[in-house]
């Protein structure tokens, strides 16, 4: 299990000399700061709308037979109530203290046997088997939770997640919208997203900068075929310029030269013969004409232009 170092989670419980002395700033900072826990250092935003956290767990459709996940679970707003549909829940959360707030709020309960712990960073952690996660994510994880959690085997079942709005609108954008991107692509090449809810800032304590919003993730299975890192590779090229056509993405410079390095990788990786002198701009040029791509542009092309 991942351990909190000292040096993140020290000064936490300092009082400020400044705050004392200037009412008026502790006023305009009161927004932005928990005052019990320190949030903003980890980009925590606790949820302490009741009637949101039944929400969520409510559009996760939990059996009594399913063990889930939560990721930031803070001081257990969300947690207390998937403990009264789940079998188990396993809590990622990186600040300590609110592990032990959540631990003190299932002390001497029912729940507490249904309640494991983990106690450090989600991004490093061991994972354990689970069939749902639920998350109010923070925002500075958002993209890697969302993958790890599509390359984590066995796959779950569905998770059900909130983020940041923005970041949630880029997942269930669609080709030819202002917000696909390379992201977009990404997760719905290995997952079905749905939009669920908008959560407004007065949800929150402290309220955040932005809006969230809720999305339902539900991981193909199987997975599609693809090697994630050769999708990732072509979309990178692909949305550096999403509304320039694929050819001239292609001919970008340094392109050309990196798509020939990793072909003659691949042919070494599979015994094939290099051929001494290839024209790799011609072969990429004849792929295009072949799919019909030249002029396509990234911007309209879903995952099965993409794919093909």
């Amino acid at each position: 299990m991942p351990r909190a170092t000292s040096d993140r989670f020290s000064r936490a419980h300092q009082s400020s000399a400044k705050a004392s002395s200037s009412k008026s700033k502790d006023a305009s900072s009161s927004s932005a700061r928990n005052p019990i826990f320190n949030t903003e250092r980890f980009g925590q935003h606790i949820l302490k709308n009741p009637q949101v956290a039944q929400t969520i767990v409510e559009k996760a459709n939990l059996r009594p037979t399913d063990k889930v996940l939560e990721v930031g679970p803070g001081t257990g707003n969300l947690t207390v109530k998937i403990l009264e549909q789940a079998k188990h829940v396993t809590a990622v959360e990186m600040d300590p203290r609110m592990a032990a707030e959540l631990t003190k709020r299932v002390q001497g309960k029912p729940e507490q046997r249904k309640l494991d712990i983990i106690i450090g960073d989600f991004v490093k952690a061991e994972l354990p088997y689970f069939d749902v996660c639920i998350s109010n994510t923070p925002y500075q994880i958002s993209s890697p939770l969302i993958f790890r959690l599509l390359s984590h085997r066995p796959l779950p079942r569905v998770c059900i997640l909130m983020f940041q709005r923005e970041f949630a609108l880029r997942l269930v954008a669609t080709a030819g919208s202002t917000l696909w991107s390379r992201l977009s692509a990404n997760v719905q090449l290995y997952a079905k997203v749905d939009y669920l809810m908008h959560v407004g800032k007065n949800n929150f304590r402290p309220a955040p900068m932005v809006e969230s919003s809720v999305v339902r993730v539900a991981p193909r299975d199987p997975p599609p075929p693809v090697r994630f890192e050769e999708f990732d590779g072509l979309g990178r090229i692909l949305f550096s310029r999403r509304n320039k056509t694929v050819h001239g993405n292609f001919m970008a410079k340094g392109v050309i030269p990196m798509l020939e390095k990793n072909w003659r990788t691949y042919c070494s990786e599979t015994d094939q013969m290099v051929e001494d002198e290839v024209d790799m701009k011609a072969k990429v040029e004849e792929v295009l004409e072949q799919t019909g791509n030249t002029e396509n542009r990234a911007a309209k092309m879903d995952v099965d232009d993409l794919l093909k």
